[in-house]
């Protein structure tokens, strides 16, 4: 493949993303606009779908720890640190939208939120968003991790939590790394079984989502709620 700078000015990735927006870019795109350049004998294309490839998704990039990142040629320490900045300011710009506003009217940009918060894990992570009484975002924490299930997921850490920062709602969600994008019955229970700890106390279940690779399902729309 011819270096880039030869291509069409269309089809290169910058001006690509300037004048038709970065939703009109592969990953491999993106990736290469983010590592900037090449190695010797492949352009930053090619490296960007090797490195794809090699992990297996953007997913796994994203999740890999800094030696096996190292490990990939054409990627180092500076490019680790740059990509774990890059994520961290897209959750904080996620977080901070939300911050102030009542997330039920925005559940697309929770359902990114959590997203970006859990896809990066390889083993199941519960997490919890605490809400005031109009639905703005108090916290969001990251309680219980391994594999999640009834006995794993324990209501009183959470009714205690919730009862500290004095929240009026909650929003569940965890992943599932295995990337099926269903609610299990287990993930049913354990919803039925937190609603009805947390009403005892005025807490209200608003959602329970699960991250399952590219996707984020609501059980409150798919009617376990």
């Amino acid at each position: 493949m011819s270096p880039i700078n030869q291509w069409p000015a269309q089809e290169r990735p910058r001006e690509k993303l300037l004048h038709r927006g970065p939703q009109a870019l592969s990953d491999a795109e993106l990736l290469a606009i983010f590592l900037r350049t090449g190695t010797r004998g492949k352009n930053v294309i090619e490296l960007a779908r090797d490195i794809i490839q090699h992990f297996g998704g953007l997913k796994k990039l994203f999740a890999a720890n800094l030696e096996s990142f190292c490990q990939i040629k054409g990627l180092g320490e500076a490019k680790y640190v740059q990509l774990q900045a890059c994520m961290e300011m897209s959750q904080r710009h996620l977080a901070e939208e939300l911050t102030h506003s009542d997330v039920i009217q925005n559940p697309t940009q929770v359902k990114a939120f959590v997203q970006s918060r859990l896809m990066r894990y390889s083993n199941e992570v519960f997490a919890v968003l605490f809400l005031d009484n109009q639905h703005r975002i108090l916290a969001f924490e990251e309680l219980f991790f391994g594999t999640i299930n009834a006995s794993t997921v324990h209501p009183r850490v959470i009714l205690q939590r919730a009862l500290s920062l004095n929240a009026a709602a909650i929003i569940m969600s965890h992943n599932h790394p295995s990337g099926l994008a269903e609610a299990s019955v287990s993930d049913i229970d354990i919803t039925h079984c937190l609603k009805k700890a947390l009403s005892l106390v005025d807490i209200r279940v608003l959602d329970h989502l699960i991250v399952a690779s590219h996707q984020v399902i609501s059980m409150a729309e798919q009617g376990h709620i």
